[in-house]
């Protein structure tokens, strides 16, 4: 029946959260539906998906309904304090209106989002493929408990994982367009993560779109499970070791301004940054501030000559103490 079916989602969301959260030590907390634009704390994903928003009256403002929670994440890490090896974990609800839309993907999301805190030494594939072990393991541990209530499923899922790059997956067929090189390999293999997603291939492309500034590409994947009913792969997570000093070395090009297109590459690409980690790049006062070079009230002062612009209204935040400056994190 339809509420049958509805009481064993929930009993799928109740065990996997708690096997979950014991086998990476996380904390559930609650996430927010929306948040203030000025905040910095939506993320626009691919940079050209448009958020739903709305007004409300009462506070004066307008508000924007979260597309995903991985800036809020590292916010709520320094809030809450955590230290080396905890972290967190929230039922993330969102919007997205501009998804194309298939038997995979929907407007309105409903979705497990975690984070933890790492140190430098634990930014290892081997740390990596432990991690993925022991989330396998969870969905295999769910997927047991939850036939053993309703034997007529027989869909029980193996622990068992198998490890590739997306170079490797290239190599293995390379007449195969990205996401038929997945479909393949994932019949054979039918719990895979695939590594290494944003460089480009020895066919020139990625394998996929990524983000310079979330996952460091050498130490990130996709967890792909072989459904049987689509006769496909289905991305059960994406996820990475958050980027540091030197993996955003590596991520960044020297591009070339000497043409009008190479002129407009360079530009959108730093509004890409910036606004993906709601910072400005090169703000000259921020440097002298946290430099010590100038005080705050200095800093301030400068604010106001920018009246209400966005720069002036990131000067402000960071005299605030809005700003938050990046740790290291496993996601």
């Amino acid at each position: 029946s339809l509420y049958e079916t509805q009481a064993a989602i929930s009993l799928i969301k109740r065990t996997f959260q708690d096997h979950l959260a014991q086998a990476l030590n996380l904390k559930r907390v609650s996430a927010p539906l929306f948040v203030d634009p000025a905040s910095g704390l939506n993320d626009d994903l691919n940079g050209v998906e448009r958020p739903v928003s709305f007004d409300i009256p009462a506070a004066g403002m307008e508000a924007q309904v979260v597309h995903s929670l991985a800036k809020w994440k590292r916010m709520a890490l320094y809030r809450y304090d955590f230290h080396t090896g905890k972290g967190i974990y929230a039922d993330m609800n969102a919007i997205r209106r501009d998804e194309e839309l298939d038997n995979l993907h929907s407007i309105y999301v409903d979705q497990w989002d975690w984070e933890r805190v790492i140190t430098r030494e634990m930014r290892t594939l081997r740390f990596l493929q432990d991690t993925v072990r022991d989330i396998v393991r969870c969905i295999s541990d769910t997927s047991l408990l939850v036939n053993g209530r309703y034997p007529r499923l027989r869909t029980q899922l193996s622990d068992e994982v198998t490890f590739l790059s997306a170079q490797e997956l290239l190599d293995l067929y390379p007449d195969l367009p990205a996401k038929e090189r997945e479909n393949a390999f994932v019949r054979e293999h039918p719990i895979t993560f695939l590594m290494g997603i944003g460089h480009k291939l020895s066919n020139g492309q990625p394998h996929d779109g990524r983000a310079p500034d979330y996952d460091d590409w050498n130490l990130n994947g996709d967890l792909l499970y072989y459904s049987p009913l689509l006769d496909q792969a289905i991305e059960l997570s994406s996820m990475g070791i958050r980027v540091d000093s030197e993996s955003l070395d590596r991520g960044f090009a020297w591009l070339d301004t000497g043409t009008m297109d190479s002129l407009m590459d360079a530009a959108n690409f730093v509004q890409l940054i910036e606004k993906r980690q709601s910072i400005k790049i090169a703000a000259l006062e921020e440097i002298a501030y946290n430099r010590g070079w100038i005080d705050r009230d200095t800093l301030l002062q400068s604010a106001g000559r920018y009246g209400k612009s966005p720069y002036g209204e990131h000067l402000k935040r960071v005299a605030e103490g809005r700003i938050l400056y990046d740790s290291n994190t496993n996601d």
